[in-house]
């Protein structure tokens, strides 16, 4: 995922990674409806009769070839398509009666557009009659400080068993959302470990004592937005996943991160206020071998970011040197960058190819001091506010 600024579809575009999903089939239950005409039948035609033009998924010679694909392959297909569009297939003909409860759900609260009462009794309706597997499961986090029991009855249903995506997330602009205390997931959340890809958390309290016993051997991309987790517990949650790629962190309750990891690919970081708790300063990638995206979501962030060990990495950005009284630093070694303007050039950076600047005070130096910095740069992006300033 480049991280980026997460929203369930938002998130994406942030951690930009595709991967692909193992999709986990059920049988299929006896359909208790009236049978409709099946769909994949050829229509009769006499010799001098043209053939009927073709509608939906028919091709030019009037059959039904969708109809016609395995039962896998429809529900791959049915799982991911949007909640309520997904369950509408099953009156498409007979055929799909049985796909939509035979695919992996995929419950989104996105795709429902419903108010919080009407959102929470929906849930529970799709829940009851879907048996499962789950393929992703998203929330709004306010339903954890609402709803506690509820959302916990939800985790615990069959028709999320082997979940891949979890996400406690809504999207929605911040002026447009709800302000609560963070609350913790209850403990059901974390049955999903084994099979989780990947994992959104936004406005909870991840506690020291349900992090400590977690691993995560499959989750691909992990965002925290708006949590309060302890520095141990960051640091157990990241080495507890092996697999991790993507990580974006926009929390507080800690001051400082180590980050170690093999797999990890894309990172972005932000600073999430919260009053008389701990605040992100200070990153430090100890080792990243395949690391490539280091991203900043914010631009006014006043963090200490440190790179000791990452030979892959190619994107940077976007860094902005809007705070002039306490910018934010970037350290390759002894070489020292505050805000954007190059403090020591000790060495050069050859593996940055790509470079995102957003300049409150730029001038031609300082872009040919970036340029000397990173003298593999390929592509340079300069965003550029212009203040008027009247007499």
């Amino acid at each position: 995922m480049d991280a980026g600024a997460p929203s369930a579809k938002k998130r994406r575009s942030v951690a930009a990674e595709s991967h692909g999903l193992e999709r986990l089939s059920a049988p299929a239950p006896v359909a208790t409806e009236a049978s409709a005409p099946d769909s994949t039948a050829e229509p009769k035609e006499s010799p001098s009769q043209e053939p009927a033009p073709a509608a939906g998924g028919e091709e030019q010679d009037g059959v039904d070839r969708i109809s016609g694909l395995p039962d896998a392959v429809l529900g791959d297909i049915v799982s991911l398509l949007p909640t309520k569009e997904a369950a509408r297939t099953q009156t498409l003909a007979s055929r799909w009666r049985h796909v939509w409860r035979a695919a992996p759900l995929n419950l989104d609260h996105g795709d429902l557009n419903l108010g919080d009462e009407a959102l929470a009794g929906a849930v529970s309706r799709i829940l009851a009659v879907h048996p499962g597997p789950g393929r992703r499961f998203c929330i709004p986090p306010h339903h954890l400080h609402d709803r506690p029991a509820a959302v916990d009855a939800w985790l615990r249903s069959s028709a999320l068993d082997n979940l891949q995506e979890l996400d406690f997330w809504e999207d929605r602009p911040y002026w447009q959302r709800r302000e609560f205390p963070p609350s913790p997931p209850p403990a059901s959340t974390f049955r999903f470990s084994a099979t989780l890809r990947v994992a959104t958390f936004r406005k909870c309290h991840l506690l020291d004592i349900s992090v400590d016993v977690l691993h995560f051997p499959q989750l691909r991309q992990l965002a925290l937005e708006d949590v309060e987790i302890s520095e141990g517990s960051l640091h157990t949650m990241i080495s507890c996943c092996p697999a991790l790629e993507c990580l974006l962190l926009k929390s507080y309750g800690f001051c400082r991160i180590q980050i170690s990891s093999n797999s990890l690919r894309s990172i972005g970081l932000g600073v999430s206020f919260c009053r008389n708790k701990p605040q992100l300063r200070e990153v430090v990638i100890v080792d990243a071998p395949c690391l490539e995206r280091l991203l900043y979501l914010q631009d006014r962030m006043s963090i200490d970011v440190s790179v000791i060990s990452a030979p892959k990495l190619e994107t940077l950005g976007c860094f902005s040197d809007r705070d002039r009284i306490s910018p934010c630093k970037l350290m390759f070694g002894t070489t020292a960058i505050e805000g954007l303007d190059v403090v020591n050039l000790a060495m050069v950076v050859h593996s940055v190819k790509i470079l995102a600047v957003n300049s409150w005070h730029i001038n031609l130096d300082m872009v040919i001091d970036l340029m000397k910095c990173f003298p593999s740069l390929e592509k340079l992006y300069i965003q550029v506010h212009l203040v008027y300033q009247g007499n």
